[in-house]
């Protein structure tokens, strides 16, 4: 994973400066992303650090746009209403299927090129009309997950999901027990958003529960109410805890043995690479042939040093 961020980032030192340089002799591209995300989700502050520095680099404007509550039939009227501006290009999460695809598609129709990114899946996004899709396959991270967890000794787990209104989201959970080899059933929780609440679920299911030994948690909106659950409980370090994305409570888990593992997804990129691509084949015609896969790559406690330095900025 490391040799991959760093060639991306050689990549981009070398072929955005130039653009960068050339930008001042084009007309300004203006790119909208369009997020499932609420405010509260601080996950996606990178997302923005990602959109910022790429339009920074190649010389667009770039503004970011999301549901306040996460409510995607919001992001669907958002997704309209960023196509009636008329940007150059819409960058947008596939957060459900049957509600987005009219938006998208409706956007791709009026000639706006679209990019889809972080949830969805290549096969979605080629059903839409989009360019291409950049992000991690979800049910593919989960299965991944699920396997290790498995060779690890996991048995039987809970799976905290405080995005259960968002169908790709619970693919994780879903790949997570079909790694596993056993059935989802009612291991996916759905723990709502609020940090006193999940944790109390949390607590409360493990006590009913105790033969349960490996938990998964979907982001830091999930992970961090967990940690805390599991401290109080006394079982930190003693019960299997792996995590989708990074933050500072999760990367702090990792170091001191709370929580076994992360899965980075590299949000940076999922934002970084759509306005470099759009910029490029805005400018000159000229596009990746493949879809990108930003992760699932797992960060355990082995080599934090920069994960550490940069979580929740770039990470």
């Amino acid at each position: 994973m490391k040799s991959f961020v760093a060639s991306v980032a050689i990549a981009a030192s070398v072929v955005t400066a130039p653009v960068a340089a050339i930008a001042a002799g084009h007309e300004t591209l203006s790119y909208v992303l369009v997020s499932h995300a609420p405010d509260s989700d601080t996950w996606w502050n990178t997302i923005k650090n990602g959109i910022a520095l790429a339009g920074e680099q190649v010389g667009v404007d770039v503004e970011y746009r999301n549901p306040p509550t996460g409510d995607i039939a919001d992001m669907a009227r958002i997704i309209e209403q960023a196509a009636a501006s008329s940007p150059d290009g819409i960058i947008t999460t596939l957060a459900d299927f049957d509600v987005l695809k009219g938006p998208i598609m409706n956007a791709v129709d009026q000639g706006i090129d679209v990019i889809i990114m972080n949830t969805g899946t290549p096969e979605q996004a080629r059903e839409v009309g989009a360019l291409m899709y950049v992000g991690q396959p979800e049910y593919d991270a989960g299965f991944a997950a699920g396997l290790r967890a498995k060779g690890e000794g996991v048995t039987k787990f809970l799976c905290v999901n405080h995005a259960i209104q968002q169908p790709t989201v619970g693919e994780r959970c879903r790949g997570y027990a079909d790694g596993l080899g056993i059935e989802l059933g009612d291991a996916m929780m759905d723990s709502g958003t609020d940090p006193s609440e999940i944790k109390n679920k949390v607590m409360a299911y493990l006590s009913a529960n105790d033969d349960v030994d490996g938990i998964l948690t979907l982001g830091p909106v999930s992970a961090d109410p967990t940690i805390a659950a599991v401290n109080e409980m006394g079982i930190a370090g003693d019960i299997h805890f792996g995590t989708f994305d990074l933050g500072e409570e999760i990367v702090k888990g990792i170091k001191d043995g709370t929580i076994n593992w992360g899965i980075d997804q590299q949000p940076f990129l999922q934002a970084y690479l759509p306005v470099v691509v759009l910029a490029n084949w805005d400018r000159y015609g000229v596009l990746p042939g493949n879809n990108i896969n930003s992760g699932p790559g797992f960060v355990t406690a082995d080599g934090l040093e920069k994960v550490e330095a940069f979580a929740g900025e770039y990470r």
